[in-house]
Formats: structure tokens, C-alpha cells, sequence
């Protein structure tokens, strides 16, 4: 099957829950804008301002859980949405860890270039800039490129079953390089690009910065709509053929009583016994 094919049959099917990534996704984060405006100088207000902070949590886990659902295959042994909106907040945890080491790598590239680039024999290719400049594009491709794709297949499991993962049916889409220029493609329209449009947005008028952050945010989640769907498209099929294939059956196990539709094997002639 045409893998492009697959993706677009699955946006379709799903297409609720992908309008609801654009619609939702928008209001949680408009809504996450007020509560940082909320006042906090009573206990009631308190404890809103903690129950506004749960209901997005639950709504944002649920809208990421049902979209990965409607965008791939059912097994029928999937688990209640909300047992897998909660399982994604392991991988959160993981994802926000990880994220938090490269924040503290960041922080350090200038003194590392420093320490590698102190020999002035080494030339200008290994010159305090080129280093810099080198480490940062590591660090950028580990927390865009690399955790993303580490995380989503993941995610997307055990939003479906849980904590029963299907570790080889993940590894075989860890391995798989169609799933890495996927993400380097996503990230290329949904990180990068933005990121250079926006850059110097100072200065301009209201109405252009508006349609910039528009523009952005809509390249932002189709990419990870789209990213979702190319996971579920290579979770599928290859798996399909290989994992959930028909168990092979005798050929000679006899028809089943009271069927007529059944077709019987039956011998060339010069093999049939002559005591039949």
C-alpha cells in the first residue's frame, strides 16, 4: 500500500480529531493565558487556579490520546481514553527530563568550545566559532529531532494499550528511516521555519506579527498532525503482515458439519490408495 495513501485515509477517517488539534489546542492555549492572569489572594481562588490547572492538563492528555487513537489501526485490545491519556504523562516526564539535561548543556556549549578550541595549532576548523556553532547544531537536533522521535512511538503505544507495549513493533519504527525524515521533515516546517519568520518581529506592525504567529502556529500543529499520522501510517501495515497474519491451518482438517461453502483439498489421481 502507498504509504502517502495510508496517511491521508487515516487524516480522513480521523478528520474530528484533527479539526479538534487546530480548534482545542487553540482555546487551551487562550485559556492558559487568562489563568496566568487569575488574582491568587484568597484560598478559593487557590484552588481554582489549581482546578483550571488539572482540567487543562486532562483535556490537553486526552486531545493527544484520541487523536493518536483515530489516527491508528484498532486492534480491539485497546484500553478506556483515559487510562491512555494518563499513561503520556510518564513520557512527559521523560521527555521534560530530558529537555531540562540539554537546558544544562546549553548553558555550558560557550565553556566547552572554550576547553576544545585552546590549542591555536589546530587550525580554523577547530576555531572557538566552528565548535560552538557545531555543538549547538547537535544540541538543537537532539531536543527537535532526535527526543521527539524517541518519544512519540511511545506515546502513541500506550495511549492505545496501556502499559502492555509492543516493544518489537516500537523498535522496528525506531529503525525504520522513513520514520527519521518524517520528524526532520516535521521539524523543518513546524520548528525551523517558524522560527526564522518570527525572528525580528520587534519592530513590525500588530497586524503583521499576528498573522506571523498565525502562520506559525498553523505550520506548527499541521506538522504535528501530520507527524502522528506518518507514526500510525508505519505503525500499520508492515506490522499487519508480519504480527497479525492468519495462523496457518491443516489443509485436510475435514468440513465442518452442516457448511457447504467449504472447499475440500482433494488429491491428484495417481496419488489416491487403491483401498479407496
Amino acid at each position: 500500500m502507498n504509504l502517502l495513501r495510508d496517511l491521508f485515509r487515516r487524516l480522513r477517517l480521523a478528520r474530528s480529531w484533527v479539526v479538534a488539534q487546530f480548534a482545542v489546542t487553540l482555546g487551551l492555549i487562550l485559556l492558559g493565558f487568562a489563568w496566568t492572569n487569575l488574582p491568587d489572594e484568597h484560598a478559593w481562588q487557590v484552588v481554582l487556579i489549581l482546578l483550571i490547572v488539572v482540567l487543562l492538563t486532562i483535556s490537553a492528555l486526552e486531545l493527544q490520546a484520541g487523536t493518536m487513537r483515530g489516527l491508528a489501526d484498532n486492534d480491539g485490545k485497546r484500553v478506556k481514553l483515559v487510562w491512555g491519556a494518563l499513561t503520556l504523562l510518564v513520557w512527559i516526564a521523560v521527555a521534560c527530563a530530558f529537555w531540562a539535561v540539554l537546558d544544562w548543556c546549553d548553558v555550558r556549549i560557550p565553556q566547552w568550545a572554550g576547553y576544545l578550541s585552546a590549542p591555536a595549532q589546530r587550525g580554523a576548523l577547530f576555531s572557538f566559532v566552528h565548535i560552538y556553532v557545531g555543538l549547538q547544531c547537535v544540541e538543537w537536533l537532539l531536543r527537535w529531532v532526535v527526543l521527539p522521535a524517541k518519544m512519540i512511538p511511545y506515546g502513541m503505544a500506550s495511549a492505545q494499550w496501556g502499559w502492555r507495549l509492543p516493544v518489537r513493533r516500537i523498535l522496528r519504527l525506531l529503525w525504520n528511516w522513513r520514520w527519521w525524515q518524517g520528524v526532520l521533515l516535521a521539524v523543518m516546517a513546524g520548528v525551523a521555519l517558524p522560527a526564522c519568520f518570527l525572528a525580528g518581529s520587534d519592530s513590525e506592525p500588530i497586524w503583521y506579527v499576528l498573522l506571523k504567529l498565525a502562520a506559525a502556529y498553523l505550520l506548527g500543529v499541521g506538522s504535528w498532525v501530520l507527524l502522528l499520522g506518518w507514526a500510525a501510517t508505519l505503525f500499520g501495515p508492515e506490522d499487519l503482515s508480519r504480527e497479525d497474519s492468519l495462523a496457518a491451518v491443516p489443509s485436510l482438517a475435514g468440513e465442518p458439519a452442516g457448511s457447504r461453502s467449504v472447499a475440500v483439498e482433494i488429491p491428484p489421481h495417481d496419488e489416491v490408495s487403491p483401498h479407496e
